[in-house]
Protein backbone atom coordinates (compact mmCIF):
# COMPACT_ATOMS: atom_id res chain seq x y z
CA UNK A 1 0.00 0.00 0.00
CA UNK A 2 1.19 3.37 -0.77
CA UNK A 3 0.41 6.35 1.09
CA UNK A 4 0.74 9.83 0.04
CA UNK A 5 0.55 13.06 2.28
CA UNK A 6 0.74 16.50 0.76
CA UNK A 7 1.36 19.48 2.57
CA UNK A 8 2.41 23.47 1.88
CA UNK A 9 -1.10 24.70 0.94
CA UNK A 10 -2.55 27.90 2.51
CA UNK A 11 -3.92 31.45 1.62
CA UNK A 12 -1.96 33.58 -0.50
CA UNK A 13 -2.07 37.09 -1.87
CA UNK A 14 -2.45 37.02 -5.85
CA UNK A 15 1.14 37.25 -7.21
CA UNK A 16 2.07 35.09 -4.29
CA UNK A 17 4.28 32.23 -4.30
CA UNK A 18 4.17 28.66 -2.51
CA UNK A 19 5.55 25.15 -2.52
CA UNK A 20 3.69 22.15 -2.15
CA UNK A 21 5.05 18.71 -0.80
CA UNK A 22 3.97 15.13 -1.49
CA UNK A 23 5.89 12.65 0.84
CA UNK A 24 5.54 9.05 -0.35
CA UNK A 25 5.88 6.08 1.40
CA UNK A 26 7.09 2.83 -0.05
CA UNK A 27 10.31 1.85 -1.58
CA UNK A 28 9.41 2.03 -5.21
CA UNK A 29 8.56 5.82 -5.62
CA UNK A 30 11.53 5.93 -7.48
CA UNK A 31 10.30 3.08 -10.11
CA UNK A 32 6.64 5.55 -11.09
CA UNK A 33 5.96 9.04 -12.30
CA UNK A 34 4.22 11.32 -10.32
CA UNK A 35 1.64 13.85 -10.82
CA UNK A 36 -0.65 16.91 -9.08
CA UNK A 37 -4.12 17.53 -10.24
CA UNK A 38 -6.50 20.14 -8.61
CA UNK A 39 -10.27 20.64 -7.97
CA UNK A 40 -12.24 23.53 -7.36
CA UNK A 41 -15.55 23.84 -6.21
CA UNK A 42 -18.06 22.97 -8.80
CA UNK A 43 -15.61 21.90 -11.35
CA UNK A 44 -14.18 18.39 -11.86
CA UNK A 45 -10.32 17.44 -10.83
CA UNK A 46 -8.01 18.48 -13.76
CA UNK A 47 -4.43 17.75 -14.50
CA UNK A 48 -1.62 20.57 -13.18
CA UNK A 49 1.39 18.54 -13.62
CA UNK A 50 3.86 15.73 -14.28
CA UNK A 51 7.11 14.42 -13.94
CA UNK A 52 8.23 11.03 -15.28
CA UNK A 53 10.09 8.56 -12.62
CA UNK A 54 13.44 9.82 -13.12
CA UNK A 55 12.52 13.23 -12.79
CA UNK A 56 13.70 14.00 -16.88
CA UNK A 57 10.53 14.29 -18.44
CA UNK A 58 8.13 16.96 -17.44
CA UNK A 59 4.18 18.38 -18.79
CA UNK A 60 2.09 21.17 -17.45
CA UNK A 61 -1.51 21.99 -17.72
CA UNK A 62 -1.27 24.84 -20.68
CA UNK A 63 -2.97 27.31 -17.25
CA UNK A 64 0.06 26.74 -15.55
CA UNK A 65 2.77 26.93 -17.80
CA UNK A 66 5.77 29.09 -17.12
CA UNK A 67 4.59 29.68 -13.73
CA UNK A 68 4.14 26.15 -11.80
CA UNK A 69 7.55 23.35 -11.66
CA UNK A 70 6.98 20.13 -10.35
CA UNK A 71 10.04 18.49 -9.44
CA UNK A 72 11.23 15.31 -7.18
CA UNK A 73 13.84 14.15 -4.61
CA UNK A 74 13.91 10.05 -5.01
CA UNK A 75 16.56 10.11 -2.25
CA UNK A 76 13.94 11.80 0.00
CA UNK A 77 10.31 10.09 -1.63
CA UNK A 78 9.21 13.33 -2.27
CA UNK A 79 7.73 15.25 -5.64
CA UNK A 80 7.35 19.02 -5.23
CA UNK A 81 5.12 21.57 -7.21
CA UNK A 82 6.57 25.18 -6.90
CA UNK A 83 3.77 27.62 -7.83
CA UNK A 84 4.76 31.36 -8.78
CA UNK A 85 2.43 34.00 -9.89
CA UNK A 86 -0.59 32.75 -8.18
CA UNK A 87 -4.07 34.10 -9.55
CA UNK A 88 -7.04 33.74 -7.66
CA UNK A 89 -8.55 30.45 -10.17
CA UNK A 90 -5.40 28.42 -9.10
CA UNK A 91 -7.76 28.66 -6.18
CA UNK A 92 -8.27 24.89 -5.35
CA UNK A 93 -7.36 21.42 -3.74
CA UNK A 94 -4.18 19.77 -4.78
CA UNK A 95 -3.89 16.36 -4.75
CA UNK A 96 -0.44 14.21 -5.75
CA UNK A 97 -0.52 10.85 -7.43
CA UNK A 98 1.21 8.08 -8.30
CA UNK A 99 1.24 7.48 -12.16
CA UNK A 100 0.58 3.48 -13.30
CA UNK A 101 0.33 3.99 -16.43
CA UNK A 102 -2.45 2.31 -19.31
CA UNK A 103 -3.69 6.21 -19.45
CA UNK A 104 -1.95 9.30 -20.62
CA UNK A 105 -0.42 11.18 -17.59
CA UNK A 106 -3.18 13.72 -18.11
CA UNK A 107 -6.12 12.00 -17.05
CA UNK A 108 -6.70 10.59 -14.02
CA UNK A 109 -7.40 7.08 -15.10
CA UNK A 110 -3.76 6.69 -15.57
CA UNK A 111 -2.79 7.54 -11.75
CA UNK A 112 -3.89 5.01 -8.69
CA UNK A 113 -2.77 6.13 -5.44
CA UNK A 114 -4.09 9.19 -4.56
CA UNK A 115 -3.19 11.91 -1.31
CA UNK A 116 -6.13 13.68 0.60
CA UNK A 117 -5.13 16.97 -0.88
CA UNK A 118 -4.21 20.43 0.24
CA UNK A 119 -6.23 23.52 0.54
CA UNK A 120 -4.25 25.97 -1.72
CA UNK A 121 -6.49 29.83 -1.77
CA UNK A 122 -5.01 32.58 -3.68
CA UNK A 123 -6.86 36.51 -2.70
CA UNK A 124 -7.29 38.65 -5.49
Amino acid sequence: QVQLVESGGGLVQAGGSLRLSCAASGRTFSSYGMGWFRQSPGKEREFVAYASWRGSTFRYADSVKGRFTISRDNAKNTVYLQMNSLKPEDTAVYYCSRYKGMAGVTTEAGYDFWGQGTQVTVSS
